[in-house]
């Protein structure tokens, strides 16, 4: 496992607290800061901002990935209660269908935000390093 993924996956693991951004990110500072040379946060930001899309759905998936499923589990839902209520067999495809598709991106948007994350604490180690005490 590289950096890069051994990074995200520390990313991932603060995503599942339940706390603010900043705190999540100075938890992450303490993490990287012991454990990663100056010279590898830079090669690996510099990867991370290399592969993060720039395209329109994606910034909506990174800033809100819930909101942009929304509408694959409205159609998985309408497939199942359409297929229950008219018994029939083909509507469960969209159920299907749908909620693969929900899934898939919540679990994009999901990596795209530890992403993000792990650049903002990135970044932020790269300006404490700047500034003098």
């Amino acid at each position: 496992m590289g950096q890069t993924e051994r990074l995200l996956m520390m990313a991932e693991d603060q995503l599942t607290q339940y706390s603010t951004d900043a705190l999540k990110i100075q938890k992450l500072r303490q993490k990287i800061a012991l454990s990663v040379l100056p010279a590898e946060q830079n090669r690996v930001k510099e990867e991370l901002i290399a592969e993060m899309p720039t395209d329109g759905f994606s910034k909506i998936v990174v800033e809100q990935r819930q909101t942009a499923a929304l509408p694959f589990w409205g159609i998985a839902g309408l497939g199942l209660l359409l297929g229950i209520s008219t018994m029939q067999p083909l509507d469960f495809l969209a159920t299907l269908g749908g909620g693969a598709a929900a899934i898939a991106i919540q679990r994009w948007g999901w990596k795209l935000q530890a992403r993000r994350l792990l650049i903002q604490t990135l970044e932020e180690l790269e300006q404490a390093r700047k500034q003098p005490n």
